[in-house]
């Protein structure tokens, strides 16, 4: 879901700022947000810790260990609206003049302090590799970006914000207002009682969120002078419907045994830097990086509807 978050962020944020802003600077802005956007995603780092007491045992055993050893700490300080509220501020504030830095890293240290406290040193140092990040993203996007300080803040703000909610549809619901100890949601959410089609659902629309993000880039990068997103995608994109037979041979996927599908699905995407062939024409090898990412998108989705289907149907 990292990739979601930050794809979703990019386009909301872009979008908004379009109608205010040149679509240069909005893209900027969607790009600081989306950056925002992945920074809580930091707590995996300690499932390479698991990773690595696991050694080499086989994809499967290894997975498992990785994502065994996130659970730990995954989605619970950073993914913090709380936290959220104190490090976006925190954030902007290193990239002003002195002053305003002192304060800024006061508050980031409070927070790393806040996690030792709460959660030991497992969350300390979660907390502390979140700042780190934090910072590098708002310090990168102050001097490569025109952003002011307002705009920033905003970017963060949003960005970081923004990630728990997408994580309400998979795994355990996040510490929404870590350090307290009040719940605000006790399970994920569930858009079908199938675990297969619930699972589906959810892979749907990471690849609406990801058409979003691309629909986007390519009206505030290119306007009106380029062909609309589907000239980018190319006839051999139909070839992702012959995943449907993997209904067959592999067994339905759900959001706690997913790696088989969402592996093998992605890999069809390669599709993308295929060759165009024409019946009537010379062997011609597609040069344009945008018709490569369209048609591999295009070739995912054709295929997760081709799955769904044979799954419905058998």
């Amino acid at each position: 879901m990292m990739v979601g978050h930050a794809l979703l962020a990019f386009a909301l944020t872009a979008l908004v700022a379009n109608r205010y802003r040149p679509a240069e600077r909005a893209l900027a802005f969607g790009v600081v947000a989306g950056a925002f956007a992945t920074v809580p995603d930091v707590d995996m780092a300690y499932a390479l810790v698991g990773l690595a007491q696991a050694g080499f045992g086989g994809v499967w055993s290894m997975t498992g260990a990785f994502w065994g050893s996130s659970q730990l700490v995954h989605r619970a300080v950073t993914h913090s609206l709380v936290v959220g509220l104190i490090a976006a501020p925190g954030f902007v504030l290193l990239t002003g003049p002195t002053s305003r830095k002192a304060i800024g890293a006061i508050t980031l240290s409070a927070l790393v302090w806040i996690g030792f406290a709460e959660s030991g040193a497992l969350g300390g140092g979660v907390m502390l590799v979140f700042v780190l990040a934090g910072t590098a993203v708002a310090l990168a996007a102050a001097a490569r970006t025109d952003l002011g300080s307002r705009e920033l803040l905003f970017a963060a703000t949003f960005g970081l914000l923004s990630h728990p909610f997408g994580d309400l549809f998979t795994g355990e619901p996040p510490q929404f207002l870590y350090p307290l100890d009040s719940v605000l949601f006790h399970s994920r959410v569930a858009l079908f009682p199938d675990p297969t089609l619930n699972l589906l659902a959810i892979f749907g629309l990471e690849l609406a969120t990801a058409w979003l993000a691309v629909g986007v880039y390519f009206r505030l990068r290119d306007g009106h002078r380029e062909k609309r997103l589907l000239g980018h995608v190319h006839g051999r994109a139909t070839l992702g419907a012959g995943y449907a037979l993997t209904a067959v041979f592999f067994p339905a996927p759900t959001l706690d045994v997913s790696y088989h599908f969402v592996f093998s699905v992605l890999a069809v995407g390669a599709v993308g830097v295929g060759p165009k062939l024409y019946p009537l024409r010379t062997f011609r090898v597609e040069r344009d990086p945008r018709a490569w990412l369209c048609t591999g998108m295009a070739a995912v989705t054709v295929a997760v509807l081709a799955y769904a289907g044979a799954y419905v149907t058998a």
